[in-house]
C-alpha cells in the first residue's frame, strides 16, 4: 500500500510527539464480507481527489521516491494543482458559454494522495517505446493519406463518438464524470462507470477466455480474490483504444494485458493498482495507482453521451462549409 508508506516514512522525519496513531500503527484494513464469503466492494466511488496527479515524476522529485516526498512538500504541490484547476475551469467559461455551471467541474479542491502515479519502474517513468509504435503510426497516417481530421466520423476518437475510454481511461481522473459503482454477486463483479456509461461484468473464474482471434475494445476479463485484493486480468484488446486521460494518448497493441488490484485500505478508500505489459508498444511492464474514495453522495449520474448531442455532427458539417469556403 503505497500511500500508507508514504505516510509512514513522512512521519518517521517528525518527533513522536507530532505523530499521530494512524501515521504509526495503522491496522491492515479487513472489508466486510458479502452473503456468499467474497469482501464486499460495493458501493459508489469517486477519483476526483486524484485529478491534477501527473501520471509521471514531476522534475522537482528527481532524486527522491514516493515516500521520500514529505507531508509539507505535497500539501504544497497540491495547493499549486488546486489553483491552476480553478484558473482552468474558469476560463473554460461555465454557463456563459454552454459549458455548464462552475460547479459541474470536481476538480476544482482535489485532495490528491501522492506526488505521481506511476510506481513501477522506480524512476517514476513511463517506459520507452518499442519501434513499432511509430510503425503502427505511420501506417495508420497512410491509411489517412489526405484526410483532415474531420472528414468522416471515423477520424473522430471513440471518446468523441460516445463508444468507450477504454479501461484505463474510464477510471482516471478528469474535470467531471468520476463516480464508479461497484456491484457483486456470487460468481461476479460489475465495475459501472459514470462517463460513457459502460459497464465491465468480470466472472470470477478460472474457465478458459474466449478465442484469442477475438478482440474488444475492453478485452477479456477474468477476476479472482487473493486475500482481500480483488485481482482482475484482461487480455484480448484490439488496437484502437490507448491508455491515457480518456482514452487518448499512446495507442497500445492487441497484445496488451492488463492487471488490476483493487485493494480496500479503509472503509472509505481503494488503492487502484493497475500494471501494463504490451511487448509491442513498451519496452518493459510498468505499473501505476490511484485511491478511489467511497462517497454516497456522488452517485451516478445519468450520462446522455448520444442524446442531444450534436458535436460530430456539427463538427463534420463545419468542415464542409470550411472547404466550400
Amino acid at each position: 500500500m503505497k500511500a500508507l508508506t508514504l505516510t509512514i516514512v513522512a512521519a518517521a522525519a517528525v518527533t513522536v510527539a507530532a505523530q499521530t496513531p494512524a501515521k504509526i500503527t495503522r491496522p491492515s484494513y479487513v472489508p466486510q464480507k458479502t452473503a456468499w464469503g467474497d469482501p464486499d466492494l460495493q458501493g459508489t466511488y469517486t477519483d476526483k481527489d486524484e485529478n491534477g496527479i501527473p501520471m509521471e515524476k514531476p522534475n522537482q522529485f528527481q532524486g527522491k521516491s514516493l515516500a521520500e516526498v514529505d507531508d509539507s512538500e505535497l500539501a504544497d504541490i497540491v495547493k499549486e494543482r488546486q489553483e491552476r484547476a480553478a484558473a482552468g475551469a474558469a476560463a473554460i467559461g461555465g454557463a456563459d458559454t454552454g459549458a455548464g455551471p462552475v460547479h459541474w467541474y470536481e476538480h476544482y479542491d482535489a485532495k490528491n494522495s501522492r506526488a505521481w502515479l506511476v510506481l513501477d519502474p522506480a524512476d517514476g517513468r513511463i517506459p520507452d517505446q518499442v519501434p513499432a509504435v511509430q510503425q503502427r503510426n505511420a501506417a495508420r497516417a497512410a491509411a489517412r493519406g489526405a484526410r483532415g481530421a474531420a472528414d468522416s466520423y471515423e477520424d473522430r476518437s471513440l471518446y468523441d463518438r460516445c463508444i468507450t475510454r477504454g479501461i484505463v481511461g474510464s477510471m482516471l481522473p478528469v474535470i467531471y464524470g468520476n463516480s464508479f459503482q461497484f456491484v457483486q454477486g456470487p460468481g461476479y463483479v460489475a465495475i459501472r462507470y459514470e462517463m460513457i456509461h459502460e459497464t465491465r461484468v468480470i466472472p470470477l473464474t478460472t474457465q478458459p477466455r474466449i478465442s484469442p482471434k477475438l478482440h474488444m475494445l475492453m478485452g477479456d476479463p477474468r477476476g479472482h480474490f487473493e486475500g482481500n485484493t480483488f485481482v482482475v486480468e484482461t487480455t484480448n484488446f484490439t488496437d484502437r483504444t490507448a491508455l491515457g486521460v480518456n482514452g487518448g494518448g499512446v495507442r497500445h497493441s492487441e497484445k496488451l494485458r492488463l492487471v488490476e488490484r483493487f485493494t480496500p485500505t479503509s472503509a472509505k478508500t481503494i488503492e487502484w493498482k493497475v500494471t501494463v505489459e504490451d511487448p509491442d508498444t513498451w519496452t518493459k511492464p510498468w505499473s501505476f495507482a490511484l485511491n478511489l474514495t467511497k462517497d454516497p453522495s456522488q452517485p451516478v449520474f445519468e450520462y446522455a453521451c448520444h442524446e442531444g448531442n450534436y458535436a460530430i455532427r456539427n463538427i463534420l458539417s463545419a468542415a464542409r462549409v470550411e472547404e466550400r469556403k
